[in-house]
């Protein structure tokens, strides 16, 4: 008998075992497939469910997969709804998503899998603008986005899609001009445009292999070249296309002044349609006429005259060129481009950068909406690097060159404005050194997958100097002011401390603002550029106009009464995912170092948004640190490890468990104004958090006890563990992410 006990007993923690073991699928894809899930609604399909689970070894509906890893998802015409969210670009190895023919809505994600071949979201319900991140998918063969509600220019992401053969984006309300990096895809055999509002000339795919292209029913204008018109399938219908003949650039002039060649003659179109007489002087006959020898014999004498006459003067006043040369070379780069609004750069003039032609009409700036220039394409490894150095030292040094900067320190001294309402002085290029295009503001997109090397010029002028009028808060590494673009555009510009400044060097400086370009996801603060002259820098980011998390919690009321209880599991699960994402999904890890209330940010839909990411290099360092790790501690978001200078990713999480306490009671993470013993949030909240009715009463009053009991203990179940004493006891955070999921 007791065998059999044992027996039983055996089985029993086997299978319990057995049920906690790591799935065989590719945990990153697993997390994927269990975050689709939540975002499109928990759809009735077969074996999906909410966390954790084996997609690959039980069969989910619509999943295939090789050996671990997910390769393809297949939910054409499901009727599924919800929206996809950033965990979407967490495939590891898929190469084809087709959720076509459903009613899924929302913006497509930014994060996308880079491994995609075949990628359909036809027939659907997405809106917002077509994501710039689409240029990292290089693998592409096929793209579709037709019958959406997209909206927007489509953006210059093809310079690597050398394999895209299908590309469909038909039946949205797309606008704007064909991007010029569409006329490298030189594998295109197939492209739907119709039924959109695209304008401009059909120019960029002259030269592409199509065999079916479709424009009807857009607003094209301008000659159709004749290379499309050769096309096998070639629908052009409902375009205002003006079928003029286009004319050759005419040649060099004739050497006899009363013949021009008769095929580039001027006066043989008018309004497409060709002169019925020839001049007379065409028709005659003989061209060495009696008249004509005689006005080229006194022609000739005359030119003899003129150019000895030249000669003498040149001779004779050669020396005053020379000063005159001198004089205007001491006049400065800066006041000719000033006064001279139709004269090239100064850096363009400078024969010593040594750039090669390209890469200096590459840094030309060609802004207004009938003037643009888009030159995205690769170069070698060592060409990028050099272009970005380039760009960097062009940046610092622009202004010294041109003006006296002598007792600027702090505040910047005002610049004269350029002679164009738009700014002129903006260098853009792309973290890794390719140069990206550069657009008018009345249309720009501001991309994160670039780098805008702003002037301390353009940013006085979008700050109106730094005005106390634009001061939006003081931080831990600096100031930040609100700036507007001519177009009404705000962005936000953090001018960096003295502190933060003086721990890197320019390169390194370079290879920071690099290095947070790269960091793309829904919940984390857009980057947008950055600025280094006369020691001051300042990085550039998107501006959310709802404020912080802080603000929403402490001093916004008007916010405040907008986050319900299921707001802020929204928030906690926003700003976790963000976590998530640096340090489980980049490589090497990113540790926040400075993760808190006030860093949170909140869009127009009061998603969280995380500020200050990737900028821990800034952090002070040696002895500095370990204050600085107490300054963070003594207002209550810093873990105990801080003190002794060691800073990790489980610290992130202790201080994610602060920003938790604070969305469940609605105090300030240190609140002087309390009685000693409950000014630390952590220390007053750590011993209730398990006892109900004491929760209950340190639940934020203004929620009126709009929460569900179970839900509230969950949420306090997961800062108890966040907020462990030990580092080794907190939770990673993709298990906090699974938690907060399963609570929606």
């Amino acid at each position: 008998m007791g065998f059999v006990k044992c027996g039983v007993a055996f089985v029993l923690v086997v299978a319990f075992m057995a049920s906690f073991s790591v799935s065989y699928t590719n945990p990153f894809d697993v997390i994927a497939m269990n975050s689709l899930y939540v975002s499109m609604e928990y759809p009735n399909l077969i074996g999906w469910i909410a966390l954790g689970g084996d997609p690959c070894l039980d069969g989910w509906q619509g999943v295939s997969c090789v050996l671990s890893n997910i390769t393809s998802l297949k939910l054409n015409g499901l009727n599924l709804g919800g929206t996809l969210n950033s965990d979407f670009g967490l495939f590891t190895s898929i190469i084809e998503i087709d959720i076509s023919d459903n009613h899924i809505g929302g913006d497509i994600p930014l994060s996308l899998p880079s491994t995609l071949r075949n990628f359909s979201l036809a027939r659907n319900q997405f809106s917002g603008r077509i994501p710039d991140t689409l240029y990292s998918l290089t693998q592409l063969l096929g793209l579709s986005f037709h019958n959406n509600l997209l909206s927007g220019e489509i953006p210059d992401v093809f310079p690597e899609m050398t394999s895209l053969i299908n590309l469909d984006l038909s039946g949205n309300n797309l606008s704007g001009q064909l991007p010029p990096s569409m006329g490298i895809l030189s594998s295109l055999t197939t492209l739907h445009l119709q039924n959109n509002r695209l304008t401009g000339t059909l120019d960029v795919l002259q030269d592409l292999p199509l065999e079916y292209l479709n424009v009807e029913n857009n607003l094209f204008s301008g000659p159709i070249p004749e290379k499309l018109l050769g096309i096998p399938n070639f629908r052009k219908d409902g375009n205002p296309f003006n079928t003029s003949i286009i004319l050759s650039p005419p040649p060099a002039l004739s050497p006899f002044p009363g013949k021009l060649p008769a095929a580039e003659a001027p006066w043989k179109q008018a309004n497409g349609t060709y002169a019925s007489e020839t001049p007379k002087y065409e028709r005659s006959k003989g061209f060495f006429t009696s008249n004509r020898v005689i006005w080229i014999a006194v022609t000739g004498v005359v030119v003899i005259i003129i150019l000895g006459s030249c000669l003498l003067i040149s001779t004779c006043y050669r020396g005053r060129k020379e000063s005159i040369d001198i004089e205007r070379h001491d006049v400065g780069t800066y006041k000719s481009r000033i006064d001279e609004p139709n004269s090239k750069s100064s850096f363009e003039r400078n024969n010593q950068e040594k750039v090669t032609k390209e890469s200096i009409a590459k840094l030309q700036d060609q802004y207004g909406p009938d003037n643009r220039r888009h030159e995205a394409y690769p170069k070698a490894q060592g060409e990028q690097d050099m272009d970005l150095k380039r760009m960097a030292a062009y940046s610092k040094k622009k202004m010294d060159q041109g003006i006296n900067m002598t007792g600027v320190v702090a505040n910047f001294m005002p610049l004269p404005a350029p002679p164009s309402s738009v700014p002129t002085d903006i260098i853009i290029a792309n973290p890794i050194g390719h140069t990206a295009h550069k657009k008018s503001h009345s249309t720009e997109t501001l991309n994160s997958y670039s780098v805008r090397i702003f002037t301390i010029a353009t940013l006085q002028k979008y700050t109106n100097s730094f005005s106390e009028e634009n001061f939006v808060g003081e931080g831990t590494l600096g100031s930040v002011y609100r700036a507007e673009l001519p177009g009404g555009k705000l962005l936000a510009v953090k001018k960096l401390n003295g502190a933060a400044s003086k721990q890197q060097t320019d390169e390194e400086f370079l290879q920071l603002v690099s290095s947070i370009s790269k960091i793309q996801h829904d919940n984390i603060l857009e980057f947008v550029g950055s600025c280094n002259e006369h020691g001051q820098r300042l990085l550039v980011y998107k501006y959310c106009e709802n404020g912080t998390l802080y603000d929403a919690l402490h001093a916004d009321e008007e916010i405040h009464r907008k986050l319900t209880w299921s707001a802020r599991i929204r928030l906690a699960l926003g700003a976790a995912r963000a976590l998530q994402y640096l340090h489980e999904v980049c490589q090497p890890p990113i540790v926040h170092w400075n993760f808190k209330s006030s860093n949170i940010l909140l869009d127009d839909k009061l998603v969280a948004r995380v500020s200050d990411c990737g900028l821990s290099p800034l952090k002070p360092s040696g002895s500095a640190t370990e204050l600085s790790g107490r300054f963070l501690t003594s207002h209550g978001y810093g873990a105990p490890e801080l003190e002794l200078g060691s800073y990790t990713c489980s610290s992130d999480v202790y201080s994610f468990g602060v920003v938790m306490l604070e969305l469940l009671t609605g105090r300030k993470s240190y609140d002087r104004s309390l009685s000693r013993g409950e000014q630390s949030l952590v220390r007053w909240a750590i011993h209730q958090l398990h006892d109900i009715d004491a929760l209950s009463r340190m639940v934020d009053p203004s929620l009126h006890g709009a929460y569900p009991v179970k839900s509230l203990s969950r949420f306090a179940d997961i800062i108890s563990r966040c907020i462990q004493g030990e580092p080794e006891f907190r939770p990673p955070v993709s298990e906090i992410v699974q938690d907060l999921l399963h609570m929606l």
